[in-house]
């Protein structure tokens, strides 16, 4: 993984006043360590949701349970939700504005098997809460074993987020 883009993160959102929320699933708090190895995570990180089980995303995260049955857990607007979830979970928590937190979520699939027809490697990394009207999706088919694809979804989740706010 990719320590100085963690600690470019932490720096860019500590500069915007921003605090973020996570959602991992198929990052399975991979994220959330990764940003935690950066001193002064704490300013930004203000927390995470681990939400591996499809019952979890629905129930702590309000995903629909009409996209969990239509799409699965894997699926653009499964990981959109997941971000507006805890965007919406941790502003409340921290009694944040919502303006002030962003929300990323992590959903896919690892391995060794497909998922509800969904082939490994697939994920879907989802931001939302940087003032634009709509949250941002961005898809990616991963190579390598379990361990690999989910070090390259972490990667590819703090690159995504750095390059949206660099924009």
């Amino acid at each position: 993984m990719n320590h100085l883009a963690a600690l470019e993160l932490i720096e860019s959102l500590r500069d915007r006043g921003l605090k973020l929320a996570l959602a991992e699933s198929i990052t399975g708090g991979a994220l959330a360590a990764e940003l935690v190895s950066v001193p002064g995570a704490s300013k930004v990180l203000a927390g995470s949701v681990v939400a591996y089980d499809t019952n979890l995303k629905r129930d702590l995260l309000a995903v629909p349970a009409s996209l969990l049955k239509q799409h699965g857990a894997v699926h653009p607007e499964v990981a959109v939700a997941m971000a507006e979830g805890a965007h919406r979970l941790i502003s409340k928590a921290i009694d944040g504005l919502p303006t002030n937190v962003v929300g990323l979520a992590t959903t896919g699939v690892a391995g060794p098997d497909q998922q509800d027809g969904v082939s490994v490697g697939t994920a879907f990394i989802a931001v939302t809460g940087l003032g634009a009207p709509e949250s941002k999706v961005f898809e990616h088919r991963f190579l390598g074993d379990r361990n690999e694809i989910r070090s390259q979804c972490v990667t590819a989740s703090i690159e995504h987020l750095l390059d949206l706010l660099r924009q």
